[in-house]
């Protein structure tokens, strides 16, 4: 597993980005490119931006007990698993914002280092140790990118 808590790991999640183009097809799903990249920043938005509403008390109990360990293992996503009503994007994106706005999220994430993530809450998944938001980070960015072929 990647870390994103360090330089080279980020410089090489940030070196596949790169290789996208704006007209890249999937090898597996329905989402275009741009819709990809604005999938990806959603992770990083629940994290930095407070746009998203907090999932009600019942909804976070149900995530914790039968998602969590999915998200946070170390385990690969499955091609075309179920996500989140949250992470679905409709119509189009700019593909060039999308893909700036995710290399400066991995950049914060990565300078802002795995002591800052210790203990941190998830908007949907309670405290998370900084391993488990590595988990998260790492193996959701290596996923969409191996779906896009970089």
């Amino acid at each position: 597993m990647q870390n994103v808590f360090l330089k080279e790991d980020c410089d090489q999640f940030i070196t596949r980005i790169n290789q996208l183009k704006i007209d890249s097809q999937p090898l597996w799903g329905k989402m275009s490119v741009d819709q990809m990249l604005a999938h990806c920043n959603v992770t990083y938005e629940m994290v930095y931006d407070n746009i998203h509403a907090k999932p009600n008390v019942f909804m976070r109990l149900i995530l914790k007990l039968l998602a969590k360990n999915a998200i946070v293992s170390e385990k690969p996503y499955a091609r075309n698993i179920h996500t989140a009503p949250q992470f679905i994007i409709a119509g189009g994106r700019d593909f060039e914002l999308e893909k700036s706005r995710l290399i400066s999220y991995i950049l914060k994430t990565q300078e802002l280092g795995e002591s800052e993530f210790q203990g941190k809450e998830s908007l949907s998944l309670g405290k998370l140790n900084s391993s488990e938001w590595n988990n998260m980070f790492a193996k959701h960015l290596d996923h969409h990118l191996s779906q896009f072929g970089v």
